[in-house]
C-alpha cells in the first residue's frame, strides 16, 4: 500500500522571474535532462511530460498493446482506474477520440468483468481487458495490467483527452483492478513508492509527472508533510481554516481537503462558494461567475491553512480567461456527499505548490 502523507511546497516560479528560469535550466542541464520521459539509472525515477490545456487540464501520452497504440490521458489522483475508449464504443464522444483497436494487438484477451465509473463531468460503462505487457508510461511497463475499455460514455462532450489513468488507492477502483502505480511498485519497476506533479501555467509545455522519486529541480526549500486521514484516499484534515483579508470565510471548525489532479477548479460546499463569489464581486453568467479583468490585481488572496501552514491562492491563480478573454473565477460547487465540510483542491491550487504523493 502507499504511504499516509502528502507533502506540499511552493513551486519554483520560473514563469515569473528570469533568475528562477535560469536556475531551472541550469539544474536540468546539470542533470542531463531531456524534456521527455527520463529514467535515471540507479534511482528508477521516471519523469513524464504533460501538456497544459488552457490551464484547466494536464494530459500525457501512454501506449497500450502490441503494436503500441498511443492515447492522451489525464493522470488523475481522484480515481483509481485506467481506461480508454473501445473501437466498439458508439457514443458520439468516442468518435472524436482515439479508440483502442483490440482486434489488432496480438496478445490481448478479455476478462468477464464489466464496470462503470461516474465522474463529476460524466459517466462511462465498459469491459475489463488484460494484456501481458501494457501499458507504457515512457519507459515504465506494467505487466499483466487490467484496464478498462469504455463502450458507452455520457457527458464527456468536448473533452480534450482520450481516457483517464487513475492514481488513487486500490480500494476505490470500480474495475477491481490494481491501479497501475501500485502494480509498478509491486513489480519493482520504481525504487520509491512516490509520485509527484509539477504543473505549469500559461504555457502548454513544462509540466511533468514523476514516478519513483522526486526531482528537486522543480521546487524550493523543504517539503511540508501532511498526514492523510486514512490510507485509502488522498484526503487530509484541515485543522486550520480558509481565510480572506484575515477573516475566516470557511472551514471554521475544521474540514476535509481532497487533492485532485483530475479537477480543474477549487470546489466547496455551495453556500460557502456562493459567499466567496460575493466577497470578490463575481457575477453569474451562464455556468460561470465573472469579474472585471481590470480588478484582478486588486482582488485578495484566499488562504488555505493546512497542518499549521498557510497556502495562499492569489487572484491571478483563481481567475482565468475564457475564449473571449473575459475573466471568470475558478470556484465551483462540489458534489461531495459527506457530513463533513469538504473541499476539492484541483489544478488551480496544485499548480502553485509542488505536490508529492507518498
Amino acid at each position: 500500500m502507499l504511504g499516509e502523507r502528502i507533502p506540499l511546497r511552493r513551486v519554483k516560479t520560473v514563469r515569473n522571474t528570469v533568475s528562477g528560469k535560469n536556475m531551472l535550466n541550469n539544474c536540468l542541464k546539470e542533470h542531463a535532462y531531456r524534456l521527455s520521459q527520463i529514467s535515471f539509472r540507479g534511482s528508477n525515477l521516471t519523469t513524464h511530460p504533460l501538456r497544459n490545456i488552457r490551464d484547466m487540464l494536464y494530459v500525457g501520452n501512454i501506449t497500450i498493446g502490441t503494436p503500441h497504440q498511443e492515447f492522451q490521458v489525464v493522470f488523475d489522483t481522484g480515481s483509481s482506474d485506467l481506461w480508454v475508449p473501445s473501437i466498439f464504443c458508439n457514443s458520439s464522444t468516442c468518435s472524436v477520440h482515439v479508440r483502442f483497436r483490440h482486434l489488432q494487438p496480438s496478445t490481448l484477451w478479455p476478462t468477464n468483468k464489466t464496470f462503470s465509473i461516474t465522474y463529476a463531468s460524466g459517466k462511462i460503462k465498459g469491459i475489463v481487458w488484460e494484456h501481458p505487457s501494457l501499458p507504457r508510461i515512457g519507459d515504465l511497463v506494467s505487466t499483466d495490467q487490467l484496464f478498462g475499455l469504455s463502450l458507452v460514455e455520457y457527458g464527456f462532450e468536448g473533452i480534450p483527452f482520450d481516457g483517464i489513468l487513475g492514481l488513487n488507492y486500490p480500494n476505490i477502483s470500480s474495475s477491481v483492478a490494481i491501479p497501475i502505480f501500485d502494480k509498478l511498485k509491486n513489480e519493482g519497476a520504481i525504487s520509491e513508492p512516490v509520485f509527484a506533479f509539477y504543473l505549469s501555467k500559461y504555457k502548454p509545455e513544462g509540466s511533468v509527472v514523476m514516478f519513483g522519486g522526486v526531482d528537486e529541480c522543480y521546487y524550493e526549500g523543504e517539503l511540508n508533510w501532511v498526514p492523510l486521514i486514512q490510507v485509502g484516499d488522498w484526503i487530509v484534515h484541515m485543522t486550520g481554516n480558509i481565510s480572506m483579508k484575515r477573516k475566516v470565510i470557511a472551514c471554521s471548525g475544521g474540514c476535509h481537503a481532497i487533492f485532485d489532479t483530475g479537477t480543474s477548479a477549487i470546489e466547496g460546499p455551495s453556500t460557502l462558494i456562493n459567499n466567496i463569489q460575493k466577497l470578490i464581486g463575481a457575477t453569474p453568467r451562464s455556468s460561470k461567475h465573472y469579474v472585471s479583468c481590470s480588478a484582478v490585481n486588486t482582488l485578495p488572496s484566499i488562504i488555505f491553512t493546512i497542518n499549521g501552514i498557510n497556502y495562499p491562492v492569489p487572484a491571478r491563480g483563481y481567475i482565468l480567461k475564457d475564449s473571449r478573454r473575459h475573466c471568470y473565477t475558478t470556484f465551483e460547487q462540489n458534489k461531495v456527499s459527506s457530513s463533513t465540510e469538504t473541499w476539492i483542491l484541483g489544478n488551480v491550487f496544485l499548480r502553485l505548490y509542488f505536490l508529492v504523493f507518498d
